[in-house]
């Protein structure tokens, strides 16, 4: 659970940043693709999506923006947000200040968003802070379906959107390759549940 749904200390340790948005009118779900957009595997989640009728945040990597820009004008184009995740997928405790905002202003010239996710959720209290007096919105999130792992089954990445999701969870997938197999898997089946639960779809706001 510390990883598929991050625990309340966690959260307080970056104040403003958002981790779940409850809607008092319904029960609404926010739907969001890291790491993309790739040609292999970001067509196929946006055909799903549209079989769907159903709109999802991406945070991009800027550098795969640079290589595909056909890619993420689908994206566009399709309805869906868009967010920054760094030019290079940098981690930010890996990096210091400067460094970090560089690179996160490089993807910025591709990406043009006031939303924000840190790669990994690693994120320097400085960093946090520099990002958000620059204007940036900090999405974390609700719900990790760790389709990423080698270690979990496609089945069980479903389960984790059926056991973790509550009102106003934001859920991550990945639109990537290490993601795909389980990806291909869960995203329809998750889609079909939460729509059978009464769930609806928003965008990040």
């Amino acid at each position: 659970m510390l990883i598929e749904q991050p625990p309340r200390l966690y959260r307080m340790l970056f104040p403003n940043t958002v981790w779940r948005i409850e809607n008092p009118d319904r029960k609404t779900v926010y739907l969001t693709f890291d790491d993309g957009p790739i040609p292999e595997v970001t067509p196929w989640v946006l055909d799903i999506l549209n079989r769907y009728a159903v709109k999802a945040t991406f945070f991009c990597v800027g550098d795969n923006v640079r290589k595909y820009p056909g890619v993420y004008r689908q994206v566009t184009a399709n309805g869906h947000r868009t967010g920054n995740h760094t030019f290079n997928h940098w981690q930010g405790w890996k990096h210091g200040l400067r460094k970090f905002i560089h690179n996160t202003n490089r993807a910025k010239e591709l990406i043009d968003s006031p939303l924000f996710r840190p790669p990994h959720g690693h994120l320097g209290m400085n960093q946090c802070k520099k990002l958000q007096d620059a204007g940036y919105r900090i999405i974390m999130w609700d719900v990790v379906t760790r389709d990423y792992s080698r270690f979990m089954s496609p089945e069980q990445v479903l389960q984790n959107v059926k056991h973790y999701t509550r009102d106003g969870s934001i859920i991550v997938f990945h639109d990537s390759l290490k993601a795909e197999k389980n990806l291909r898997y869960a995203l329809p089946k998750a889609i079909e549940w939460l729509l059978e639960e009464g769930y609806t779809f928003e965008l990040i706001p």
